[in-house]
């Protein structure tokens, strides 16, 4: 089995996970905890479970030389990206929320043409456009010829994600893929650790189980355990070869969202992803040269 195989491979069983994050946040932010708390509170956790297997392991602290490409990595993954889509799940349908989050292979894409030294053809490119466009497409149709805030606040989430995927399956070839999302947990924890504690007075800690349980998913899943495989499958297959399984990440939460939240999709969203995943079977014969 060929690198890039491998890394497809492990690429779709970190999007499996990931396509849960959606509705699980939605579950805990409807179900009556703070935002700021799951958006931060998640990283937190998962910052301490990381902090128990690289002591367990035994890791040796990374070289001052990938302290900033981290500490980068960490703005985009455990900061940015999850405040918004946090924020944005407080009022959109997850199952919306996954079509408009469509543009990960692009953000991804163009991260990785900027940070990690590939070059996609521009059939490629063409290829990743016609995806985001039909996003777009979408979400605006769904918005009634506009896009929401909340819509403005994932394609931002999005920008700050395909950063951070880019960047960490970059630093994934140097360090390991399962030790750079640990790291990246470890340096974020001085950023994350104060707006947690200034909103843990207002947590409502009574909320029913299904809430802490989508709580707890989004921290020891989405943060911490999906990136394990993630990780390596960029770092194997290539950042801007890999990114586009995340297309068929919408599907996987289209059917979370049905079954956890009773979302059914309608046959506008139907036919959209449809039209998505033939992007996916696109891309993948399109070449990326990688330096």
């Amino acid at each position: 089995m060929s690198d890039e195989i491998k890394g497809m491979a492990l690429g779709l069983i970190g999007v499996a996970i990931f396509s849960l994050s959606l509705p699980m946040t939605r579950v805990a932010v409807v179900g009556g905890l703070d935002v700021v708390f799951v958006a931060f509170g998640r990283a937190v956790v998962a910052a301490l479970v990381a902090a128990v297997i690289l002591f367990v392991t035994r890791q040796p602290v990374p070289s001052r030389r990938y302290w900033k490409r981290l500490i980068y990595v960490g703005f985009g993954i455990v900061l940015g990206f999850p405040l918004l889509m946090t924020i944005a799940m407080k009022t959109l349908p997850a199952s919306h929320g996954g079509i408009v989050l469509g543009v990960f292979p692009l953000a991804t894409t163009a991260a990785a043409a900027v940070f990690c030294r590939e070059r996609p053809s521009p059939g490629f490119w063409a290829v990743a456009l016609l995806g985001s466009a039909l996003v777009v497409g979408f979400a605006m149709i769904k918005g009634g010829g506009d896009l929401q805030m909340a819509d403005l606040l994932l394609l931002a989430a999005a920008a700050f994600a395909g950063t951070g995927y880019a960047l960490s399956g970059d630093l994934s070839r140097s360090l390991g893929g399962w030790q750079v999302i640990c790291w990246v947990l470890i340096f974020s924890l001085p950023f994350i650790v104060l707006p947690v504690l200034w909103v843990l007075p207002d947590v409502h800690w009574q909320v029913d189980w299904p809430a802490w349980g989508g709580f707890f998913y989004v921290a020891l899943f989405s943060q911490l355990i999906g990136f394990f495989a993630w990780n390596r499958g960029l770092a194997l297959g290539g950042v801007s070869r890999v990114g586009q399984v995340q297309l068929l990440q919408l599907f996987m939460t289209l059917a979370a969202s049905a079954w956890l939240l009773g979302e059914n999709a309608d046959l506008v969203t139907i036919i959209f992803a449809i039209a998505v995943v033939g992007v996916v079977a696109l891309g993948r014969r399109m070449p990326v040269a990688r330096r």
